[in-house]
C-alpha cells in the first residue's frame, strides 16, 4: 500500500506539471495504459488539455483503486468479490459518464443547439416508465412478427409450458424428433430470433421434427412452483409430448444454460428409472459442474441466500428484470453506461438489434426453484456429485447418462466459463463430442452458417485437461452449426414421410406459434 501511494502521489504530480505546461496543446501519457478502451475514442478526450487531465487523472486513481483492493487480505472468493465490486464503482465514476466531463455530449449538445439534451431526457423518461435501460429500438421488433417467426403451432399447454412443434420444411424427415429446451429466464425465441439467424429454422431445414418449450414468465400464483415441477410438468413433459406425436420410442435432446442444467437433471432422473428414451444429448453454453461459475458468482453467497431463502421458499418470485441487470452488470461499460451515455447524454435512439431485444424480454422465476437452484447448484455444486441430490423421488447420478453428448461452449462466456462447460465431459457417462465457439454466450451460439463469420475449435480427443485439449485443437472457420448438424444426423434415424400437420387427434394444434405464454409481459 505504500509503493501504491507513492506511484499515485508521483503519478498525479507529474499529471499536473505536464498539464501546465501543455496547458494550450496536447498532454504527453502519464497515465497507465488503457488499451482500446471505448470510452476515450474521441481525439478531444486527448487534444484539449482540460480533457485529457481528466481522463488520465480518472485512469491514475482507477488504476491506484484496483491495486489496493487486490492488497486486502481476504480469502479468494472474497477478493474476487472485492475486485468487482471496486471496478463496479471505477465504471460508475468514469468523465465519460457526465456531460460536463464529455467533450463528445458537449460537442453534441453545441451542434443541435440542446436538442439532443432535449432527446436525451426523453429517452430518460421512457426507460424509467418502462423500468430498464433500453439497449435496442424496442419498436423495431415484435414477437410472432419479425422475430419468433418460423412456421408452427401450439400443441400442448400446462400452467408452466407451451410445446410448440414447427412444421416441416422438407419432404422427408427423421424418425427421431428433436426437443429443445431453451433457458427459462429469458423467453424461449433466443432460438428462433429472424429467419436469418434462427437455429430452430436451422434445424426444420435439416429434416427435424422440432419441438420447443415456451417457459411461463411466472405469475403469483405459480410462485411456489419447485424444480421438480420444472422437470415433471416442464422438460419430461415436452418429451413425452414429442414422442406421442411422433410415435417415436426416442427423441434427441437439446437444452442451453440453464435449459441444459434442468435437462441434464431431467436425463439423470431417466436414468435412475431405466429410461433410455433420448438417444442424444445437445448442452449448449451448460454448467453441469459449478465450482467456476463466472462472474455471475460474485452475486451467488452465502449470505443472500440466507437473508433471501425464506420469502422465496413462501412464494416470492425472482423478478427477471433484477436476474438481467445482474447479468447486464457484469459488462457495465458496455451493457449499462455505454447506454446512459448515448441514450441520455447524446440524445440518440439505439439501434435496432434483435439479441439486445431478447435480452431485454426477461421472464420472473418461482422462488423455491431459484433457491434450490442456487442452493444445491452456484453454492453446494451438488449435481455433479453421485447420488448427492434426489429429483422426482430419485437419487440422480450424471454418470448414468449414457447417451452420445455433443457439448458447446463459448470462449469468451462470462455467464458460463468454458473450461467449466468442459468438466462435463467426465461428468456424463455417454460418449463426449466436445466443440469451442468464438465469441460469448448469446453470440457465440447464435451463429448461423451465412453470412459466415467467427469460427470454432473442434478435437475429437476429449482429454482430462481443458487447456490441453484447445492446444491440441483444429481452428475452423465458420459457424458450428453445420457441424452440429452432422453429428446430430447420425443420431436422427432413418426418414419417413413428413407429417402434413403439426400435433395428432389426441393433441391437436391449440393456436399458431409463437403462442400465448411468450407474449406474457415481463
Amino acid at each position: 500500500m505504500a509503493a501504491l501511494d507513492s506511484q499515485l502521489r508521483d503519478r498525479l504530480a507529474a499529471l499536473w506539471q505536464a498539464t501546465l505546461a501543455n496547458a494550450g496543446g496536447r498532454i504527453p501519457e502519464i497515465a497507465p495504459d488503457n488499451g482500446s478502451d471505448k470510452r476515450f475514442d474521441a481525439e478531444a478526450w486527448r487534444s484539449i488539455a482540460y480533457f485529457s487531465w481528466l481522463r488520465q487523472a480518472y485512469l491514475i486513481y482507477a488504476d491506484y483503486l484496483r491495486g489496493a483492493v487486490r492488497c486486502l487480505p481476504l480469502p479468494a472468493q472474497e477478493a474476487r468479490r472485492a475486485v468487482f465490486f471496486a471496478q463496479q464503482y471505477l465504471d460508475a465514476i468514469a468523465p465519460s459518464n457526465f456531460a460536463a466531463t464529455n467533450p463528445v455530449v458537449q460537442k453534441r449538445a453545441i451542434d443541435t443547439g440542446g436538442a439532443s439534451l432535449a432527446h436525451g431526457a426523453v429517452n430518460f423518461a421512457s426507460d424509467l416508465a418502462r423500468g430498464r435501460i433500453s439497449m435496442t429500438d424496442t419498436d423495431a421488433f415484435e414477437v410472432g412478427r419479425n422475430v419468433a417467426t418460423t412456421p408452427g403451432s401450439v400443441v400442448y399447454r400446462n400452467d408452466l409450458i407451451e410445446v410448440l412443434q414447427y412444421d416441416a420444411a422438407t419432404p422427408s424427415v427423421h424418425k427421431r424428433p428433436l426437443v429443445v429446451i431453451p433457458p427459462c429466464i429469458n423467453k424461449y425465441y433466443i432460438l428462433d430470433l429472424t429467419a436469418r439467424n434462427s437455429l430452430v429454422r436451422h434445424a426444420v431445414a435439416q429434416g427435424h421434427t422440432t419441438f420447443i418449450v415456451s417457459w411461463r414468465n411466472i405469475p403469483s400464483e405459480l410462485g411456489r412452483v419447485t424444480w421438480d415441477d420444472y422437470l415433471q410438468q416442464g422438460v419430461l413433459q415436452a418429451i413425452d409430448v414429442a414422442q406421442r406425436i411422433s410415435r417415436s420410442k426416442t427423441v434427441n435432446a437439446l437444452g442451453f444454460c440453464v435449459g441444459g442444467t434442468l435437462l441434464a437433471s431431467a436425463l439423470a432422473v431417466l436414468a435412475a428409472r431405466n429410461d433410455h428414451r433420448v438417444a442424444s444429448l445437445t448442452l449448449l453454453a451448460t454448467m453441469l459442474d459449478f465450482a467456476e461459475p463466472g462472474e455471475i458468482g460474485v452475486y451467488v453467497t452465502p449470505q443472500f441466500l440466507a437473508m433471501n431463502e425464506q420469502a422465496l421458499q413462501d412464494g416470492k418470485r425472482m423478478p427477471g428484470s433484477e436476474l438481467a441487470g445482474a447479468f447486464s452488470s457484469l459488462r457495465a461499460n458496455d451493457l449499462v453506461w455505454n447506454y446512459v451515455v448515448n441514450n441520455y447524454l447524446i440524445g440518440r435512439t439505439p439501434p435496432a438489434f434483435d439479441l439486445l431485444y431478447w435480452n431485454g424480454d426477461s421472464t420472473n422465476l418461482p422462488g423455491p426453484m431459484y433457491a434450490y437452484y442456487l442452493r444445491e447448484m452456484y453454492l453446494g455444486n451438488r449435481l455433479r456429485e453421485a447420488g448427492a441430490l434426489t429429483m422426482l423421488g430419485e437419487a440422480v447420478d450424471l454418470s448414468r447418462i449414457r447417451c452420445p453428448a455433443y457439448i458447446l461452449a463459448t470462449r469468451d462466456d462470462h455467464i458460463v466459463p468454458w473450461t467449466s462447460a468442459f468438466r462435463s465431459t467426465a461428468l456424463l457417462g455417454g460418449d463426449p463430442v466436445f466443440v469451442l465457439g468464438s465469441s460469448g454466450h448469446i453470440a457465440g451460439v447464435v451463429n448461423p452458417p451465412e453470412p459466415p463469420r467467427r469460427n470454432y475449435w473442434r478435437n475429437d480427443l476429449v482429454t482430462d485437461d481443458a487447456d490441453d485439449w484447445l492446444a491440441r485443437a483444429e481452428r475452423v472457420d465458420g459457424s458450428w452449426w453445420p457441424h452440429w448438424s452432422a453429428w446430430l444426423g447420425a443420431h436422427a434415424g432413418g426418414s419417413r414421410r413428413a407429417p402434413v400437420h403439426t400435433g395428432n387427434d389426441a393433441l391437436p394444434p391449440l393456436e399458431p406459434a409463437p403462442g400465448r405464454y411468450v407474449r406474457e409481459p415481463s
